[in-house]
């Protein structure tokens, strides 16, 4: 008879250990490591062989390898194609995760109502009935007539009926429900999540058909599970969006087929997810009235431009240690930046309180937005609004230098668009050939950025 095996697992990072422990060895995490029941042990397995698709293995050379595109399908929204790269790779896995009523089931039951029209399409619901999908599916008024379902929670059940049906992509929600036979454990722990999400994944790249896993949150907004789900998948995107806001974003956190951090928007209304064309023009809805410490910078979000606008607001403290909140932004950036303003620029903010928000729930990540922080700031703290038709983006650095920033030329040209007559660029990133009706100043010191306001 097999004998079960016992591993003790941490619940942040899925690592294995013969013991429990306090800490975790691989992550540095304290008390996560959980003793967790494996199924039985048997003296030869082929579970884990062809997991990459392969069905024998053998040694080739890398100039062998067959270089032929692979044939990429749309999901029928242009805006999730460009999160993925270009479209649905057959036999990728796909994770999808967001936080609850972020619109995951509905942005996937519209995708594939809309699939089934051109080819098989099977979506596995493990969390709903099927009555509960159905209900939903006619109230946003979706075809139905093509669209296979399955209620099932047995992942070796789900693929030998898929192995049936041959269906050109599967909707897996959600995989913290799914559970395989010989693993002791309830659904969803580490080792029913891993497990399911390997057999899942080796399942897609051996018949070739697209799995996309919906997976769960937790409380800081970070994946559910262990880290070795985003690793065996091929694509990890993050559907997020604020409860009190009608507009959700896509971001690519991991793409093996494209750019990670492209980020789509969708707007959830009553017949469903309604992809956002012009995304700038929702973020740029600015009050007509001119007022102090609101500015307008372009972000690069993946492969396009985006036009976000940033507000400070500046005003004295009555606390001993004053308070920087910041929205959308990290909040030491902007104690860096106020120290640098301080040490070049002679303004001094020690005894005043400072909110910066970016506006539409947008998250910057990246260094482009410190001129234009630093300019909203000033104009706060002044109390004299910068011009409406102006646009800013460039890198501060700690010696008050502003540095450059990649595809200056594409942001301008976007800006150029939607109407803005200024722009205040770091001196690398000025065109070489004048941009009609856009006057461009490029500044190579953040007192030359002053300057330039006055």
């Amino acid at each position: 008879m097999a004998k079960n095996k016992t591993a003790y697992v941490c619940n942040d990072c899925g690592a294995d250990f013969m013991r429990w422990q306090g800490q975790c060895s691989e992550c540095g995490a304290w008390n996560t490591i959980t003793e967790v029941r494996l199924g039985a042990v048997k003296s030869k397995s082929s579970r884990f062989e062809g997991y990459a698709g392969a069905a024998a293995a053998k040694v080739i050379r890398l100039d062998e390898v067959d270089l032929q595109d692979v044939p990429r399908f749309s999901s029928g929204f242009s805006e999730l194609d460009r999160v993925l790269g270009g479209g649905i790779v057959p036999g990728s896995a796909v994770l999808i995760g967001g936080s609850p009523g972020a619109g995951k089931s509905t942005l996937l039951l519209q995708m594939m109502c809309g699939l089934a029209e051109q080819g098989t399409a099977l979506y596995v619901t493990g969390e709903e009935s099927l009555q509960q999908v159905a209900l939903r599916a006619n109230r946003l008024g979706l075809p139905t007539g093509k669209l296979r379902m399955l209620a099932e929670t047995n992942v070796e059940s789900i693929c030998h009926l898929a192995q049936q049906e041959k269906p050109r992509v599967m909707v897996i929600d959600s995989i913290q429900v799914m559970h395989m036979a010989d693993i002791q454990s309830a659904p969803g722990s580490v080792s029913q999540v891993r497990e399911s999400a390997a057999y899942l994944t080796r399942f897609a790249k051996q018949h070739h058909i697209a799995v996309i896993m919906v997976g769960h949150v937790t409380k800081d907004g970070s994946l559910a599970g262990p880290k070795v789900l985003e690793h065996c998948i091929d694509c990890s995107i993050l559907l997020d969006g604020d409860a009190d806001s009608r507009y959700r974003t896509l971001r690519g956190n991991k793409n093996r087929f494209g750019a990670v951090n492209e980020l789509g928007v969708f707007a959830m209304t009553g017949q469903g997810m309604k992809e956002v064309k012009n995304p700038s023009a929702i973020f740029l809805s600015r009050s007509e009235e001119v007022q102090s410490g609101s500015i307008v910078m372009v972000l690069w979000e993946g492969t396009r431009p985006l036009l976000v606008e940033i507000q400070a607001l500046v005003d004295h403290s009555p606390l001993n240690n004053p308070r920087r909140v910041t929205v959308g932004m990290e909040q030491n950036r902007i104690a860096m930046l106020l120290a640098v303003m301080h040490r070049h620029a002679g303004l001094q903010m020690a005894d005043q309180d400072v909110f910066v928000n970016v506006v539409g729930g947008i998250r910057v990540q990246e260094t482009s937005a410190d001129l234009a922080t630093l300019l909203a700031l000033v104009s706060s703290f002044r109390n004299k609004p910068l011009p409406h038709d102006l646009v800013v983006f460039g890198e501060v650095g700690l010696s008050g230098e502003i540095r450059p920033v990649p595809s200056g030329q594409e942001r301008l040209r976007e800006a150029a668009k939607h109407g803005f007559k200024r722009a205040i660029v770091p001196k690398a990133n000025c065109p070489k050939e004048p941009i009609e009706g856009m006057q461009v100043t490029g500044i190579g010191r953040l007192s030359e950025a002053l300057e330039a306001l006055e």
